[in-house]
């Protein structure tokens, strides 16, 4: 894969150096690291944005809720305009904007507790001031491979095929190098991806470190599913890999006739939605599709606007461990 961004090519070393620098200083103590008193499990990635870590965190979360578990999330919020460590209310107006769009979507598909912050050990201390006596607590790290300033007790880290041939920013999306794979306890693959990224991995990581498969599914709802938006709906996304997001919808027996693609965690406008409106007049089209992580950060006006050409279909990414005892089996036997 060629770099994203040639002409960062010159910084990549000092980003390299950077974060080599604050790797030797934590492992020889010069930076600290604060554990608290629930275990902790981060997922992560390599990779700067599009590997998939917040389906695999709704998972994860409830899995551990279904086996007794008193799960919360802890999060930084990215791009969020709250600035306070506050537990995420999903249902507030303008929630998206408050806390971040991935924070509400884990809040309200996996109905546990999220805590937003830049300060991951405040995030987690107040979970556990405010969680209910006599249950077993968990934290689960959202994005917490490099936030390292936490102690976890397990590493679960996200690998994809794109990610084993880009490069370290500021030119590519690696936010270190494929060799940091030797810190996970275990890798998540794709199922898709298993024979290439699956096999490159076992190379990476030491003897013994788990490599589990997830499978993606898109979520249309009922009772119309693919169809909800008719048979010419255009999609329209903010995500760090639209085109993955397409290519699942044709998957699903979804054919749009335009995609449309924004920045990822892009704000949306009512502008925006005129400028979405235009080209379904243009092309004739039935209605929308978009993601949940899009549908949040639209507030009522711009729905009403969408919805005045033709429905807006909102999917869900979902993804399953393809086998959850043995995942369930190894995370608690680390954890208890």
């Amino acid at each position: 894969m060629s770099a994203r961004r040639p002409w960062a090519w010159p910084l990549v070393p000092l980003y390299a150096t950077i974060i080599g620098a604050k790797s030797w200083m934590r492992r020889v103590g010069l930076l600290s690291t604060k554990r608290l008193r629930w275990p902790v499990i981060s997922v992560g990635a390599i990779s700067s944005g599009g590997a998939g870590k917040t389906p695999v965190v709704i998972a994860l979360a409830k899995l551990l809720k279904d086996r007794g578990w008193e799960v919360n999330v802890l999060t930084r919020g990215y791009r969020r305009q709250g600035t306070e460590t506050e537990r995420v209310d999903p249902n507030l107006p303008a929630a998206a904007a408050r806390y971040g769009d991935e924070p509400v979507v884990i809040a309200r598909e996996a109905d546990v507790a999220v805590w937003v912050g830049t300060n991951r050990y405040d995030c987690g201390q107040m979970a556990q001031a405010g969680a209910a006596t006599g249950w077993h607590g968990i934290h689960l790290l959202d994005d917490g491979f490099q936030h390292r300033q936490l102690a976890r007790t397990l590493d679960l880290v996200l690998v994809t095929s794109d990610d084993l041939k880009d490069h370290m920013l500021p030119a590519g999306d690696l936010r270190e190098g494929i060799k940091a794979l030797s810190r996970a306890d275990a890798v998540i693959v794709r199922e898709d991806e298993f024979e290439v990224a699956g096999k490159t991995v076992w190379e990476l990581v030491w003897a013994g470190t788990p490599v589990w498969t997830v499978r993606r599914k898109l979520v249309f709802p009922a009772p119309l599913k693919a169809l909800s938006a008719g048979l010419r709906p255009i999609a329209f996304c903010g995500i760090a890999r639209p085109e993955s997001f397409t290519n699942m919808l044709a998957d699903g027996g979804c054919g749009v006739i335009e995609a449309v693609a924004f920045d990822d965690h892009h704000p949306y406008t009512f502008e925006d939605m005129e400028l979405l409106v235009a080209k379904a007049t243009e092309l004739k089209a039935s209605g929308f599709v978009t993601t949940d992580k899009d549908a949040v950060k639209l507030g009522q006006d711009m729905l009403n606007r969408l919805v005045s050409i033709g429905p807006l279909m909102v999917v869900t990414l979902e993804v399953e461990f393809i086998n959850t005892y043995e995942v369930m089996r190894a995370i608690e036997a680390r954890i208890t």
